[in-house]
């Protein structure tokens, strides 16, 4: 099922804060900012952080990948690289990005800015 341009962000963000095996407040603090500015109303992700919840580590490369193409689908080049923007952020929250960070970057990265030269 596809998602919408929010909720696959929201997908992106989460997953890429969990492919170090840690959460920080920091992190979450980036989030929250990116959600207030995507949902100018309160919104329930209990949904959303349940499919999160129940995803194992070999198959976050495959679900953020979707949420990669939901999104591009949706929104325009300047909000893929404020996405992209925010991701960065969120791996440098810590103060340290670490290999797993940097993979899903370099695929949110790779992906769309390779899609919107051709």
């Amino acid at each position: 099922m596809k998602m919408n341009k929010p909720i696959a962000g929201y997908h992106i963000l989460m997953i890429l804060s969990a492919v170090d095996g840690k959460f920080t407040v920091q992190e979450d603090l980036v989030i929250e900012k990116w959600l207030a500015k995507e949902f100018p109303l309160r919104v329930r992700l209990d949904r959303e952080t349940e499919i999160l919840s129940r995803l194992k580590e070999d198959e976050y490369m495959i679900h953020f990948q979707k949420c990669m193409t939901d999104f591009y689908e949706d929104s325009t080049e300047e909000e893929r690289n404020e996405l992209i923007d925010y991701a960065i952020k969120l791996a440098k929250a810590d103060k340290r990005i670490t290999p797993e960070e940097n993979i899903f970057i370099n695929e949110l990265f790779n992906e769309w800015t390779e899609t919107s030269i051709e």
